[in-house]
């Protein structure tokens, strides 16, 4: 048994309803997803330029998820 006691003032706020569903988290998961991957194959056949345009894909999709955010499609930050 553990010997640490939280208090109900002590835990964390509870996560907001749409927490990870919003159209700037879903295009910034998919791009860097889909970027990693393309990064992954280009480095195991030894093909540079896969790597350039995965590598690419990757920073474009964060610029655009922060766009996204930045738009209103987004988590709130407060």
């Amino acid at each position: 048994m553990s010997s640490i006691h939280l208090e109900p003032q002590d835990l964390p706020d509870v996560a907001p309803h749409n927490h990870g569903r919003t159209m700037a988290a879903w295009v910034t998961n998919a791009s860097i997803a889909v970027g990693a991957l393309l990064m992954s194959i280009g480095f195991a056949i030894s093909f540079a330029p896969l790597l350039w345009v995965g590598g690419a894909i990757a920073i474009i999709g964060s610029i655009a998820g922060g766009v996204l955010r930045a738009l209103g499609h987004g988590q709130s930050l407060g």
